[in-house]
């Protein structure tokens, strides 16, 4: 490592002379040598930095200051000297106006510390000038604090609004032009009182403008809506990636609002539902971009009349009802050449009118391509614009070969490809083969093969030539058109090339989904070696703790999903089998438990495929966890069994116990409490004879649950303490929140109340804590009937309802009719015809689940049936 502390894995590779070289003067090769590629363009190059100002005249309070100047102008003079640069040349190099330099050297401009340390970067100087900066910076602020300081009036600060929660891109802020369109959408929030509810459609080609226009639309209108701002990408033109299906639409937003992932309904139709029925009387801004067709987009519309819907698509939603169009043409001529200058940062001649009007002309008026070729041009202020158009104009016929439907588009997308040094095209063009909606540094040095420092700066490089977008910090996607753009040019590259890029990128997911596995036991759903040995990335994120691994899931988990969508479309089963495993524990407590299902099923083919014996045990193990929470009780003892065979076939021990523990737990849940007992003993030594103190702990819990159940309530008592005590002994939350739950029903059969209403309140807590609602609705049906036992019914009543909403939510039958039972209970004091209609929603349940709870409920029914007879 060097004195700047860059060492020489972290350089850029050497930058090779560019395809389009032409298109610029040359420099003078005697005294200017080629310019560094890759470097950050800090500042716009026409201007001076917005933070420097003039240098204090020498004398009183400023001397210091003024020698300060003079020192850091002696040495960047003497640097530049040494280099044999000139004043323009270094002010290139750094993305100045020579003019800034020449003020920095005269100490007529006060120097910055971008300046400074940009400088030191580019000489290699050692910081001296940032150093050199500093003192200059503290002579500053001490001459400051001599000066007489004038009164100042602040307006006291106003109270901070109500915090929204928006998913609104960042607003365009060189937004130029369409006032008729936006004044019409900007209209709409007029009608906010309408019968019924408003809905704009923009549609148009591609690259026409319309997410600009509606997202500048949408800033303006953000205020009008207190009740948030939603923007969805709806997929239909996104390279590689079929349109958003509504069902997935309606999961991201209904999360957005507060439901949580493993709370969602099943179907469409109920997902639909419930977010029709949370923006019930709420005013909400949703911006649906990129359609596909009318029926992709109705069933996200809210039925609130005070919402505003804004909708993108290159086509025209015709049968969508209710609608308003708004067709999208491309720029008019005038506007077209005003964006274009702007952009450019040009205040054009008379002569250069000419040649601006056959810049945006040559770019068919679309503002994408007039976005792209102004950027361009005012990153190089020495250059010519009207030569710059005359060259444009000379390769259009080359351009031309791309894609015919986009060529004006497909040019200016090609001038910034071609602009860009080798290893930036190589960087760009694999961002192509990301199958899912974003990516970050590590995912980019993976799929490229750099290393992480590369990736990082060549990203920031993309992202401040517009060709790639940075949503939020440090992840990054590509446009749709830019992404399709992107996967076409990879066509080109050697099909190994592809191969292994895509190979290293699913390398990367697989293996540090394993990492966040092993970062929580509660996220390793075995403790086997692993069979699928994945290639370590050269780097991947920090995740030694549970709230890293879960954070770095969350965040990635459509990445993963994507990934595994792709190894199925590709015939990759190491890494299907291998992903669906390592994410399996984490959606069984985070869901949606749907997509578990089809990514466990997906894996289990794959493996039986693939004759891999072990990974097809693990799938459906996986599988049959799946069906157990969602109450399909005959799938998942029939999957069991076929888990064990495997298992034991192959002669894995920790397998068979897993296997057998699921196969007691739906005995148990059925109401063969002999059977259960009689596995939970052959689990419990299994997992002793193996050493697994977590399995030893899910065992003894088990069999105190069957103790309870079957009335040995001593018995239970004790192993629930034991269990308690190993789990925190292991650092187990969860098992902890378990095992007070299962004390807290044990102190209640023994009217302990005082002691179980602590416990409870406990393993509630610890489920909130752990993100386990499922748990907490468990818990709160236990604490309904510890209310209920201690002669509290009205507040047994509505712990019970705050039970039956979150396993509605979470989508746990089991839990849903033991509220509805609890409900019925209670309302029986009061009310009997309501407690009879709740009732027979709970028998119903547990009818078509098939558990034990099925006789006793029944016969509760016929009971009070007979009584309001």
């Amino acid at each position: 490592m060097d004195a700047t502390g860059t060492s020489p894995d972290d350089e850029d590779p050497v930058d090779q002379p560019r395809p389009n070289a032409h298109l610029r003067p040359a420099p003078d090769e005697a005294t200017d040598p080629p310019l560094p590629e890759d470097e950050p363009h800090s500042t716009p190059p026409d201007r001076a930095p917005e933070n420097s100002v003039p240098v204090p005249a020498a004398g009183g309070a400023d001397g210091p200051v003024r020698q300060a100047a003079e020192a850091f102008a002696a040495e960047l003079i003497r640097l530049r000297t040494a280099a044999k640069l000139s004043q323009l040349a270094l002010a290139q190099r750094l993305g100045y106006d020579k003019t800034y330099v020449t003020h920095l050297e005269r100490c007529t401009q006060a120097p910055t510390k971008p300046v400074a340390r940009q400088a030191d970067q580019f000489f290699g100087s050692d910081e001296t000038l940032t150093r050199l900066w500093r003192a200059y910076h503290t002579a500053r602020t001490a001459s400051r604090r001599q000066q007489p300081q004038r009164p100042t009036h602040q307006t006291p600060p106003r109270p901070a609004p109500a915090a929204l929660h928006s998913t609104l891109p960042r607003d365009i802020a060189a937004f130029t032009g369409r006032e008729d369109e936006l004044h019409r959408l900007l209209r709409a929030a007029e009608n906010g009182h309408a019968p019924v509810i408003s809905i704009h459609t923009v549609d148009g080609m591609a690259g026409v403008g319309k997410t600009a226009l509606v997202t500048h639309a949408a800033h303006q209108l953000a205020k009008r809506y207190p009740d948030g701002h939603r923007f969805v990408d709806l997929h239909a033109h996104t390279a590689g990636q079929s349109p958003a299906d509504p069902a997935d639409v309606l999961a991201t937003l209904l999360i957005s609002i507060g439901i949580s992932p493993q709370n969602l309904p099943d179907t469409l139709e109920e997902r639909a539902a419930l977010w029709r029925d949370r923006l019930a009387g709420r005013r909400m801004l949703l911006i649906l971009d990129n359609a596909a067709s009318p029926d992709q987009v109705e069933p996200l519309l809210p039925a609130s009349q005070q919402s505003l819907v804004l909708v993108t698509s290159r086509r025209r939603l015709i049968a969508l009802d209710g609608a308003e169009p708004l067709p999208l043409d491309t720029l008019p001529p005038g506007q077209a050449a005003h964006l274009f200058t702007r952009l450019a940062r040009r205040t054009p001649t008379d002569t250069d009118h000419t040649a601006v009007t056959e810049a945006v002309r040559l770019c068919g008026h679309l503002p994408l391509a007039i976005t792209l070729l102004a950027g361009r041009l005012a990153h190089h202020p020495a250059w010519d614009l009207t030569t710059f158009t005359d060259e444009f104009a000379t390769t259009q016929d080359r351009l031309g070969e791309l894609e015919a439907s986009d060529r004006a588009v497909a040019a200016a997308f090609d001038l910034s490809y071609q602009d860009l040094p080798p290893h930036l095209q190589h960087l760009f063009r694999h961002l192509g083969l990301h199958p899912g909606p974003d990516i970050d540094p590590y995912a980019t040095a993976a799929l490229t093969g750099v290393p992480l420092a590369w990736a990082r700066r060549h990203l920031e490089t993309l992202y401040t030539d517009h060709l790639i977008e940075e949503p939020t910090p440090r992840r990054y996607r590509l446009h749709d058109l830019l992404r399709e753009y992107a996967h076409t040019l990879t066509t080109h590259d050697p099909t190994e090339t592809r191969i292994q890029a895509t190979q290293r990128l699913l390398d990367y997911y697989t293996h540090t989904a394993q990492t966040a596995q092993t970062a929580d036991h509660r996220l390793d759903a075995t403790q086997r070696p692993r069979i699928h040995t994945i290639t370590a990335p050269d780097a991947a994120p920090d995740l030694t703790t549970r709230e890293q691994a879960l954070a770095w899931m969350r965040t990635e988990h459509p990445n993963l999903i994507a990934c595994a969508h792709h190894t199925t479309d590709n015939s990759q089963p190491t890494h299907l089998i291998a992903l669906s495993h390592a994410m399996a524990a984490y959606l069984s407590q985070q869901g949606p438990w749907y997509q578990a299902l089809t990514l466990h099923q997906g894996a289990a083919k794959a493996a039986h495929h693939a004759n891999d014996r072990l990974g097809e045990a693990d799938a459906l193990q996986d599988l049959g966890w799946v069906r157990r929470v969602t109450g399909d009780y005959a799938g998942a003892g029939e999957l069991g069994g076929q888990v064990l065979e495997l298992y034991r076939t192959l002669g894995d021990r920790l397998g068979e116990a897993d296997a057998l523990q699921d196969l007691g737990w739906v005995r148990r849940v059925t109401g063969d409490y002999a059977g259960a007992g009689e596995l939970g003993g052959q689990v419990l030594e299994l997992y002793r004879t193996l050493g697994d103190r977590l399995g030893e702990a899910d065992a003894l819990q088990d069999l105190g649950w069957v103790r309870r159940v079957t009335g040995d309530y001593a018995g239970a008592g004790e192993l629930a303490g034991q269990v308690l005590e190993l789990y925190r002994t292991l650092g187990d939350r969860l098992g902890e929140a378990n095992a007070l739950q299962d004390l807290g029903r044990v102190q209640t059969e023994l009217r302990d109340f005082t002691a179980a209403a602590d416990s409870l309140a406990r393993s509630r807590a610890l489920f909130a804590e752990v993100g386990d609602s499922q748990g907490e609705a468990e818990a709160l049906n236990s604490t309904g009937a510890l209310l209920a036992r201690s002669g509290e019914p009205r507040r047994a009543l509505d712990t019970y309802q705050q039970a039956l909403r979150l396993a509605r939510q979470v989508g746990s039958p089991l839990d849903e009719a033991h509220a509805l039972e609890g409900i019925a209970r209670c309302q029986a004091h009061t009310d009997t015809q309501a407690a009879i209609t709740s009732l027979r929603e709970a028998v119903t349940i547990y009818q078509r689940i098939g558990v034990a709870e099925t006789a006793t409920a029944t016969d509760y029914l016929t009971q009070l049936e007979a009584e309001q007879a």
